[in-house]
């Protein structure tokens, strides 16, 4: 059972004195709390610590965690060039890398990323697979590719991953085509269900397809993207994930649990939520803290820390199926 963080990337969590290089020092006490894993995301319509820029600095100042995109949005780079970015970082770090990636979201918080990068919206999935298939490749040592979306009769020699065939690669999406390709191409799948229902019925059609596709089921690692607020007053809770969903989405709180998983209220509130999900199958958590200062996440960080140890207990106990619960 891995238990990871989001680090709050974004100018939007940081206080008006805050300082972004602080973020350097958030991701080291995040691993010597105990988490596994150190996340960034991706965006190109809101200021932020861009997500590579931030890994390659984590990569050379910690030592054990997994450093990973949640998720990272390969169209906004030129293929190649992303190639290279990544296995950089996967040799810094020493092969601590994991590459989650998605396609966008139609709306303000995808479509204009496509605008912006010169890139057209139509056939942005096939798209997505195409360069994922390139990637490997590359890190593979192909020297030509040819695709329905990249053509190279000649590619230089590029530069390798720390480990052959390259990092693992995660899907982000829970629609029934994401579900398939997660199956049958990825290493891993990223989603944030509000129910975890839909989590367990997603993963078992993961499962389903990655064995029609002749790959077992434990090749594919699945994680689950949720944000949390821990106070053990649960209006103050509530009124402060109210507040971090207008500031970073400007939607109501209402609005972002329709679609995302979101958690409120005391430790253990929070640890009951999250041991649903991993009833339901996820064995990678990754938790994007519900703070808008750099103070405040620390706090909330090491709130969520004192409850590691018990959802790492949680996987290893065998549950009662959900319709039992």
């Amino acid at each position: 059972m891995d238990i990871g963080v989001l680090l709050p990337t974004g100018k939007a969590q940081w206080g008006a004195d805050d300082d972004p290089r602080d973020l350097i020092a958030f991701g080291r006490e995040a691993e010597s709390l105990g988490f596994s894993s150190l996340f960034v995301n991706d965006s190109l319509i809101s200021p932020r610590i861009e997500a590579l820029t931030m890994l390659a600095a984590l990569a050379a100042t910690t030592t054990t965690a997994t450093l990973g995109t949640g998720a990272l949005l390969p169209f906004l780079r030129r293929p190649l060039q992303a190639a290279q970015s990544l296995a950089s970082i996967d040799l810094l770090s020493g092969g601590r890398l994991t590459v989650a990636v998605g396609a966008g979201f139609p709306g303000r918080f995808g479509r204009p990323f496509y605008t912006l990068s010169d890139v057209p919206w139509p056939n942005r999935f096939a798209r997505l697979d195409e360069t994922i298939t390139l990637w490997r490749a590359l890190w593979s040592g192909a020297t030509t590719f040819h695709g329905t979306f990249f053509q190279y009769d000649h590619i230089p020699t590029a530069t390798r991953p720390f480990h052959d065939g390259g990092p693992p690669i995660w899907l982000g999406g829970a629609t029934p085509t994401a579900l398939t390709r997660t199956g049958r191409l990825y290493d891993g799948w990223l989603p944030y269900p509000p129910d975890p229902a839909d989590y367990a019925s997603g993963l078992l059609q993961i499962h389903q397809a990655a064995t029609n596709s002749g790959r077992p089921t434990n090749a594919i690692t699945p994680a689950l993207f949720v944000t949390v607020h821990i106070d053990e007053d649960e209006n103050r809770s509530l009124k402060a994930m109210e507040t971090y969903a207008t500031a970073t989405y400007g939607l109501s709180l209402n609005e972002l649990k329709t679609t995302q998983a979101v958690i409120t209220g005391s430790p253990d509130r929070v640890r009951t939520a999250i041991n649903r999900y991993i009833n339901a199958g996820t064995r990678h958590i990754i938790v994007r803290l519900a703070a808008l200062d750099l103070h405040s996440q620390h706090h909330q960080l090491q709130q969520l820390a004192t409850l590691i140890p018990k959802w790492k207990n949680a996987a290893e106990t065998p549950q009662r199926p959900l319709s039992q619960q």
